[in-house]
């Protein structure tokens, strides 16, 4: 790979590796994509579950400890979450941004770029409507990777997601530059 970690796709146009990351203090989805141009190819795909009793600072430990070999084994060139949205339970939120922190921290200390993305950002990059259920997404994910699988757990569809549109917002900011030249 070269030294600036971007990769050749098959067409011989640059690639970039995507981790997208759905947190949660009990499951987190990954999803890994490379993407060059229109075409995106999923790389890898799944959820991290802590055990139910365990405290959740030993959760903490554990998601950060296993989305850092995540990022070892599939060097991204960015790892990309969705923002936090307001939620209805406080105690849930606050455990969700611990949770969210502590990946964060994370990946920024191994991933030059780490980008977020609000939910409805995320839905319409995928769905186009920003207030796409999850099966809507769960749809349209699968369909644009091309996945065979039916039964992938929502916060995995849902990383695989934020990955997606991580790589259309890089692809509309390079369509865009020569226009900001102008």
């Amino acid at each position: 790979m070269p030294a600036n970690g971007r990769r050749r796709s098959a067409g011989g146009a640059k690639s970039v590796r995507i981790l997208g990351l759905d947190p949660g203090s009990m499951h987190t989805g990954y999803g890994v994509i490379d993407a060059a141009g229109n075409r995106i190819v999923a790389c890898a795909v799944g959820r991290i579950s802590c055990r139910r009793k365990q405290p959740l600072a030993q959760r903490l430990v554990y998601l950060s400890s296993e989305v850092g070999q995540i990022v070892d084994r599939w060097q991204p060139d960015i790892v990309v979450l969705e923002a936090l949205f307001h939620g209805v339970n406080p105690r849930s939120m606050i455990v969700l941004a611990q949770a969210r922190g502590a990946l964060l921290a994370k990946v920024a200390s191994q991933v030059g770029e780490v980008r977020e993305f609000s939910p409805a950002e995320v839905k319409s990059a995928v769905t186009g409507n920003g207030r796409a259920d999850k099966e809507q997404v769960a749809r349209m994910v699968q369909l644009l990777l091309k996945l065979e699988v039916d039964d992938l757990a929502s916060d995995a569809t849902d990383a695989l997601a934020a990955a997606i549109c991580c790589s259309r917002r890089l692809r509309m900011d390079r369509l865009a530059e020569p226009a900001a030249g102008t």
